[in-house]
């Protein structure tokens, strides 16, 4: 809602020393956001002055132009000459002259100069090239008796103006008037304020008939209608510039009415021309398939759920939305009939989201228009149309329907002190609601208040509540840290999950968030079968995205697209990674009860919610790409691989304390080849490897990317309790080389695990190196291992270390089939 603060000054006694500034922080202070404060005109400086044409003397040139050579009388003792390029206007006219040294929109300096042999002494000005609306075809040419020669064009204009740029929540729909904004303003300053909808209205006898059918939709339809009207009269300077200032674009005198007064009082108001009506103007459903052009030009098909106005005709106008075009009003329209009427907001919601066609009159109505306003509405238009535009009311309004009346709401006396704090006294209370249009009965325990009808949102005590505190100030609120409890902190769990943070970010992974919602061509993409188990998703009521109509099941959506972003802007090492919950439907996927808000759920209420929840397992993934290790002069660099995934993985156990297992597996969308299942206690909880070339192509990403996504919660849970700290010997430690020939299908974890465990002195087994080629037979690979043994008590013997050596080996040889390299 742009306010101009000239124009809510005509409401409400603002202090005169007031700024913008101080009048948007108390505004916003009353739940009105400032979103910006536009000070128009502030780039313009005069001097800009009234003139008057004294001669204008047409010069036709050289190069095809024909130019005039004015006379003019800007209020000095002698006129200025000025070169006009314009012709529409002649001696004796009153103009806007900008004279030397003044400053037009967009920087334009004003000065003498010569041209087409003359000193063109200032400039006679546009509409267009002082920034404000109307014909910038030609000169502005003011009426007689507007002004006198020499006047401040600036002040006479109103070209300077402070404009306020509010956002409007959705349940203040009457902050989007003057009206509105001004009521509250006058709370936050306790000013006087003038309402500018308290017009005495004579509603007797009848004007246009009207039929309601659809009560429910249309409670309160309004007609007055205003005859002899003179549609050739511009409308007045100050009307056009607050409509421009309101952001709407001046149109005719008519249109411009209507919209000034949906913009004063908050009442969308339709003109129809009263020749183009066929019988009586009828409220109902439209009909499916049923047609209409509507102001825009455009032929929309409608539901049974739109709202329509028609004549006998047919649709004349989408109620609530926008007008048609067979009655709109034109250049010959003479006799006015004006519609304000109350419609219900969810319907005209659907209307203007279904049409695509969010209007001024819908974003209104769909907020909820106050339902008394149609009739003084219809008269303040009726007024200004007979005022501005000549011709007569006619006798007579059509009211159809009545206004909904409002059942009062009790208010506990204490319940405002209670909720928000602060000592508020009773008389507090009521001097806030009655303040904000409410009737207030005064009883010993509660309040029975009654909210205006200007405010729809006004439903229980609490929200009550929110308009004293609005009124006394949030401001006022105390606050106050809640006292923490000794020896309470981190939770096993989150600190555990703060580890392995502080692991992967130590490796180089930077952490991401990412939402959480996922639909069938995430799954496409990531090569999941029809039947695969996660393609089955919560879905969500209202998603953000058409897309994405779920809660994913798999962090990686997320995780490879990010990936994919950072690439494609340039980057190109990259080490990611993300922890988050998963959900994952239940069996039946069981609804959750709806419940109120005015109590809290009972016992087996809360039990029907947690069963309707679905599992929500916490889950770390991570991607890699480009190089591992860059490049320098220390040397070479490499590339990510597959195993750079898995060791990422078993990072995050090292510092859990945790014994993980690797194992060979397939499983989309991994490289079937190249994919390991991490397992825990021969439980499988997740895969890491590289990514399946057809993912990486669908995700637009490198070639050999390495991902990971393992269950966090599961690996916490195999967490133990108290860590051992690490014993040290101080007697040298032995190492063996061995290198032991396999099938090509073992994998080397299987391998380092059967080694680790042949004997408590082996401190550690490292894999140092592959071998497949000629001294290798056929279907068979050579792994070579680091082996370093110790004693915690004594250094070993030459006996002890050849027998923990023949123990591993026959642990490998039992294992996995191994045989000594020779």
């Amino acid at each position: 809602m742009r306010v101009p603060v000239e124009w809510l000054r005509q409401y409400v006694e603002l202090p005169a020393e007031l700024t913008t500034v101080e009048l948007a922080d108390t505004l916003t202070m009353l739940d009105l956001k400032l979103e910006a404060i536009h000070s128009v005109g502030a780039e313009l400086t005069g001097p800009l002055v009234v003139g008057r044409v004294l001669s204008s003397e047409p010069e036709a040139h050289s190069n095809g132009k024909t130019v005039r050579w004015c006379k003019v009388d800007v209020g000095e003792d002698e006129p200025r000459g000025i070169v006009c390029g314009a012709d529409n206007f002649s001696g004796g006219n009153l103009v806007v002259v900008s004279l030397p040294g003044a400053t037009l929109p967009g920087g334009f300096v004003i000065s003498a100069r010569t041209t087409y042999g003359h000193v063109s002494d200032g400039m006679i000005c546009s509409t267009a090239e002082l920034g404000v609306a109307g014909d910038a075809s030609g000169i502005l040419v003011l009426d007689k008796g507007e002004a006198e020669v020499g006047d401040d064009a600036i002040a006479l204009l109103g070209l300077r103006a402070d404009v306020l740029e509010l956002e409007v929540n959705p349940d203040r729909g009457y902050a989007l008037s003057m009206r509105g904004v001004a009521r509250d303003a006058a709370i936050g300053f306790k000013a006087p304020y003038t309402d500018p909808a308290a017009l005495e209205v004579d509603a007797t006898g009848e004007s246009y008939p009207v039929r309601v059918e659809d009560t429910a939709a249309c409670p309160v339809f309004v007609t007055r209608t205003v005859t002899g009207f003179d549609p050739s009269r511009p409308t007045p300077r100050w009307l056009a510039r607050r409509v421009e200032l309101g952001g709407m674009r001046p149109i005719s005198l008519a249109v411009d009415i209507t919209n000034y007064v949906m913009l004063e009082l908050g009442q969308p108001i339709h003109g129809y021309d009263r020749m183009k009506l066929r019988g009586p103007v009828v409220v109902r459903r439209a009909s499916p398939g049923e047609k209409l052009t509507t102001l825009d030009d455009v032929e929309r098909t409608l539901t049974e759920a739109d709202l329509l106005i028609s004549d006998d005709s047919g649709p004349i106008g989408l109620a609530g939305v926008m007008g048609g075009q067979t009655t709109e009003l034109s250049a010959t329209t003479t006799d006015i009939v004006i519609e304000a009427a109350y419609f219900l907001p969810a319907m005209i919601a659907h209307t203007a989201r279904v049409t695509k066609l969010p209007s001024e009159a819908s974003k209104r109505f769909e907020r909820g228009v106050d339902p008394a306003l149609a009739l003084p509405a219809a008269q303040r238009v009726a007024n200004l149309l007979v005022e501005y535009g000549g011709g007569d009311i006619e006798d007579g309004v059509t009211v159809v329907g009545q206004t909904p009346t409002r059942d009062a709401i009790a208010l506990p006396v204490g319940l405002p002190s209670r909720i928000t704090g602060i000592d508020i006294e009773r008389q507090t209370t009521v001097n806030a609601l009655e303040a904000n249009g409410c009737q207030v009965t005064i009883g010993d325990e509660q309040l029975s208040v009654t909210p205006p009808t200007w405010r729809p949102d006004l439903v229980d005590p609490y929200d009550l509540v929110e308009e004293v505190l609005r009124v006394v100030g949030y401001d006022q609120v105390p606050s106050i840290l809640p006292v923490a409890p000794a020896g309470t902190g981190l939770t096993r769990e989150q600190a555990l999950r703060r580890r392995v943070s502080r692991a992967l970010a130590g490796n180089g992974l930077i952490e991401v968030k990412t939402f959480p919602f996922a639909g069938p061509s995430d799954w496409d993409k990531l090569g999941f079968a029809a039947d695969n188990p996660l393609r089955d998703q919560v879905l969500l009521e209202n998603p953000l995205s058409a897309g994405e109509p779920g809660l994913t099941t798999t962090l990686l959506p997320g995780l490879l697209t990010t990936l994919a972003l950072n690439i494609g802007r340039g980057h190109s090492d990259i080490a990611i990674y993300e922890t988050g919950p998963v959900f994952l439907p239940k069996a039946g996927k069981p609804e959750a009860p709806i419940l109120g808000v005015d109590r809290h759920p009972t016992a087996g209420e809360q039990a029907a919610l947690d069963a309707a929840l679905p599992a929500q397992p916490r889950h770390i993934a991570l991607a890699l790409d480009g190089s591992r290790r860059v490049r320098g002069w220390w040397g070479a660099g490499r590339p990510v691989e597959w195993a750079d995934a898995v060791a990422a993985v078993q990072e995050v156990a090292r510092v859990l304390d945790v014994e993980i297992g690797v194992e060979a597996a397939t499983f989309a969308p991994w490289h079937p080849g190249r994919c390991a299942a991490i397992t825990v206690g021969g439980k499988v909880i997740g895969h890491a490897g590289e990514l399946h070339p057809r993912v990486a192509k669908a995700y637009k990403l490198p070639g050999r990317t390495a991902i990971a996504e393992v269950d966090l919660d599961e690996l916490v849970a195999a967490a133990p309790a108290v860590v051992d700290a690490p014993v040290f010997s101080t007697f040298p430690v032995a190492k063996e080389d061995i290198a032991l020939v396999v099938d090509v299908a073992v994998p080397a974890a299987a391998l380092e695990n059967a080694l680790k465990g042949a004997s408590d002195l082996i401190e550690s087994v490292r894999l140092f190196d592959t071998y497949l080629g000629d001294q290798v037979p056929e279907g068979k690979k050579s792994l070579a291992f680091a082996i370093r043994m110790r004693a915690a008590d004594r250094t070993l013997a030459d006996e002890e270390i050849k027998g923990v050596r023949d123990a591993a080996l026959a642990a490998a040889a039992e294992a996995t089939g191994a045989t000594l390299r020779t």
